[in-house]
């Protein structure tokens, strides 16, 4: 529940606090004293749109404050919490900055927060009414939600389910037309799969095979070069020849050093190496005798080779640098074919997965509709019982809940419709109906669209009967009506005010007004005051006394604060409104 609003810098507004209780409060005051000037800085807190513009003049910025009473609100602490922000002693502070260069900011709890987080915590706590919802609740989406809103008990979750259905359907029909659509370019992509990987097949390549053919193309062109290298290299170590080698140099110096080992450990180490360099070299001297004679010339096994590696070349040339990147190629190839394939084949699947869904979807859509047209009955026979209280006595309002049939060959470009029950039904995302809310104002007259059956004041009426009606089913704790009765005045006026004090038994109702038997209901009444200094003008915010009230109240019935009979009307107003809340009916607005 707000507790208070604090306003610095607003419009006309200086400087103001607004204490909020239970109940019902109502703003009052002389035209252009700034009486919106209260709800603009509610829709400020609530995350509205900022304007600069409403800076006061001469101010830097406007602030607006707005304290909550958390303690009835489960989960709001935490959500602030979330946020970055704190709760004390079950209070939160909610505040709104605006500066005269357009800037906004946000905080809640003392945390900085986005706007758009602002609105989410305290989009929850007051719902604002104004004369610009009447206009919004003409719009037929704006009647079906309202209706949803209603009966939200029956009717939420037959919504969230066929909302489920909906969207697996428009899943599906996506992906089968990107199927049907996409077909003969997959077929292309398939045939030039299926060639390459034909063509990697018909060669067999082996991972590193192309190094190896390289290494062994090299070794058989290069044979008689390898081969008179190794046997000089084998006559170098061991000669046959009866030449000087190194077998034998090494022997001679090993010679040399055995005959004076026993005088010195030093020469007998170094006999010791030169023996170990003559047994590696002997072994090195028949490796390489054994290379040179394994070296042949093979003229066939050089064209095979070549022929091999071309064989080879040619792969890498399309499908990869290298043997292994051209198998990795093949393998990646071999699973889109079979995705591609896979695609193909899941067309009838998608089309059989599509019927089924179309028929849950027709069976969803049907139980929606027979709970919506249930709770329009019921909607409409409430706002029927309070219209009678509103000087309406005659009225029937109806809510239409009627479903589009389309027939073969129309709306051709759009979704194809719904088969239920033998009929080819338009549908959306919200069910297969359009709501329409409708009036018949007096006895006799046919019901016709709010927007045609009403007149002004009428409409006021019937937006307000609507506004109580549907609180009665909502969680918002704090209701705010902006002037929804404007075009109202007489026995209908004490009326709302009736009404709307009946509502405040179970809600938090701040109601901003011009009538004075609207505000005779009141438990609290504010008064916007103006004051001008001749150059500036500026309004506060005052609660009034009873006697205050009387003077007020006469000022709203005749323009006179000081008129005898105007304050007589005012005090009489008064005890009918006291009489009235000594015996206020329980409503449905709990």
């Amino acid at each position: 529940m707000l507790e208070e609003i604090r306003i610095s810098s607003l419009g006309v507004i200086d400087s103001s606090t607004l204490q909020l209780g239970p109940g019902l409060t109502v703003v009052t005051g002389e035209t252009g004293a700034g009486k919106t000037m209260v709800v603009t800085a509610l829709g400020l807190l609530l995350g509205g749109r900022a304007d600069s513009g409403a800076v006061r003049t001469g101010a830097r910025a406007a602030r607006v404050e707005g304290v909550v009473d958390v303690s009835g609100l489960g989960g709001f602490a935490e959500a602030v919490e979330d946020a970055g922000g704190v709760a004390e002693d079950d209070r939160v502070v909610l505040a709104r900055n605006i500066a005269a260069e357009g800037r906004s900011r946000a905080f809640a709890g003392g945390a900085s927060v986005p706007v758009a987080v602002l609105g989410e915590l305290a989009g929850p706590l007051v719902a604002v009414h104004g004369q610009s919802d009447q206009h919004r609740l003409l719009r037929p989406v704006a009647q079906r939600e309202a209706l949803d809103r209603f009966g939200a008990a029956d009717v939420g979750g037959l919504v969230a389910a066929y909302r489920t259905v909906f969207d697996e359907l428009v899943a599906v029909e996506r992906e089968l037309a990107d199927v049907v659509t996409h077909a003969a370019e997959r077929a292309q992509e398939a045939d030039l799969l299926r060639f390459g990987l034909e063509q990697v097949a018909a060669v067999e390549p082996q991972p590193g095979e192309d190094d190896e053919l390289a290494a062994e193309e090299s070794r058989l062109g290069y044979a008689d070069e390898l081969r008179t290298a190794a046997e000089r290299a084998r006559e170098a170590l061991s000669s046959e020849q009866g030449t000087p080698d190194a077998l034998g140099a090494v022997a001679a110096a090993r010679h040399a050093l055995d005959g004076v080992v026993e005088h010195d450990p030093a020469i007998a180490a170094l006999a010791q190496r030169l023996a170990e360099v003559g047994y590696l070299m002997t072994d090195v001297a028949a490796d390489v005798a054994s290379y040179a004679s394994g070296v042949d010339t093979d003229p066939q096994r050089l064209a095979a080779v070549s022929e091999r590696r071309a064989a080879l070349t040619a792969l890498t040339r399309k499908y990869g640098a290298t043997i292994d990147e051209v198998l990795a190629w093949s393998e990646r190839s071999a699973r889109r074919l079979a995705e591609i394939d896979l695609a193909d084949d899941s067309v009838g699947e998608l089309e059989a997965r599509r019927a089924e869904l179309r028929s849950r979807l027709a069976a969803a859509g049907q139980a929606l509709s027979a709970a919506r047209a249930t709770a329009a009955a019921d909607l409409g026979a409430r706002v029927e019982e309070e219209l009678a209280h509103l000087a309406m006595p005659h009225a029937r309002f109806r809510i239409a809940v009627r479903q589009v049939e389309v027939a073969p060959g129309d709306g051709e470009g759009e979704r194809e419709p719904l088969e239920v029950d033998g009929r080819r039904l338009r549908f959306s995302a919200h069910g297969l109906d359009e709501v329409e809310m409708l009036l018949a104002a007096n006895t006799g007259s046919e019901p016709r669209p709010l927007s045609k059956g009403a007149s002004g004041g009428e409409l006021s009426r019937v937006m307000l009967a609507l506004e109580v009606s549907l609180a009665a089913t909502s969680p918002v704790p704090t209701f705010v009506f902006d002037e929804v009765d404007a075009g109202v005045g007489g026995k209908a006026g004490i009326e709302i005010g009736r009404r709307l004090a009946a509502l405040a038994v179970h809600k938090q109702v701040l109601v901003v007004t011009h009538l004075p038997q609207v505000a005779a209901y009141a438990d609290t009444h504010v008064v916007v005051r103006k004051e001008s200094d001749g150059s500036v003008t500026s309004s506060g915010l005052d609660v009034l006394d009873d006697a205050a009230r009387e003077h007020e109240l006469s000022r709203m019935l005749a323009g006179l604060e000081s008129s005898d009979t105007a304050v007589a009307h005012a005090r009489e107003l008064l005890a009918t409104a006291a009489a009235s809340r000594s015996q206020r009916p329980r409503t449905r607005a709990g």
